[in-house]
């Protein structure tokens, strides 16, 4: 009978971990998703009001489903935090909606939490593609992390804040990173790079820019991207890849001399 006990003592102690999934018409990726993930003790699925079959899928996989108001949102950081603090449990690994997570990375972060000396965040390596080809890794990304003292602030590529140290997982062992399910085409890269800089406006506001930055800015971007970031490994792709990288910082610095001129226009 005391040993029962003690196993059931040390069966509630056991550190759970809430995966969070963000999600607007997601459908495209959930299943394979959600398969990845099924090995957690929660996931929970905060929806930005989807109209496609995202919901469905959700409820089907038995995912707790929370709805975070969609309003004129084009970006998921606004409902970042608020999907965090939806978990039940005190670890929390956010993933997208088009990512997948190895045994290996849920079985490292698992190993991790029962350690006393564990970060309050975990830097995770991603495995993104373009045109087929592997590119920007290790990308990390700071996605496990303690629920209490979290914050992530809700404008575009935002990083959150934790409570206490973070580590990364190291980046040679390609096994523990998310897999990146989307390969956009150009024409989809171009849709949202005007989508993306909008948003980049209202995150820079105040930052003024020259003639010079607009520029030079873009060209560093895209020889760093090109030079330093092996994307000139990936021969074709990895050029193009540089280049629209760099279009992204002329647009945003262009669009931000853009408002500066409107302001100051006296007719």
């Amino acid at each position: 009978m005391l040993t029962d006990n003690v196993q059931k003592e040390s069966m509630d102690k056991k550190q759970k971990i809430s995966v969070v999934i963000n999600t607007y018409n997601a459908e495209r990726h959930l299943k394979r998703v959600l398969q990845s993930v099924k090995g957690f003790d929660e996931i929970v699925v905060c929806d930005m009001e989807s109209t496609d079959s995202t919901l469905d899928i959700a409820r089907e996989w038995g995912c707790k489903v929370v709805t975070f108001q969609k309003k004129n949102y084009t970006i998921v950081e606004p409902a970042r935090q608020f999907a965090i603090d939806s978990a039940t449990n005190e670890w929390v690994l956010v993933v997208d909606a088009d990512e997948l997570v190895t045994d290996e990375l849920r079985e490292e972060l698992y190993n991790s939490i029962s350690k006393a000396d564990c970060a309050a965040g975990i830097l995770i390596p991603r495995r993104n593609y373009f045109m087929g080809r592997l590119y920007d890794y290790p990308d990390y990304q700071l996605r496990f992390l303690k629920k209490e003292g979290c914050h992530w602030p809700p404008t575009i590529h935002s990083r959150p804040t934790v409570n206490g140290p973070t580590r990364r997982l190291p980046a040679k062992r390609k096994e523990l990173a998310f897999i990146h399910l989307a390969d956009d085409t150009i024409s989809l890269r171009l849709k949202k790079l005007n989508t993306y800089t909008d948003n980049e406006v209202k995150k820079r506001i105040g930052k003024r820019y020259t003639t010079f930055d607009l520029i030079m800015k873009p060209l560093w971007r895209t020889l760093r991207r090109y030079f330093f970031k092996g994307g000139i490994g990936n021969g074709a792709a990895g050029m193009i890849n540089a280049v629209l990288d760099g279009l992204y910082k002329f647009i945003t610095i262009a669009k931000i001399m853009e408002e500066e001129e409107r302001k100051n226009d006296i007719r």
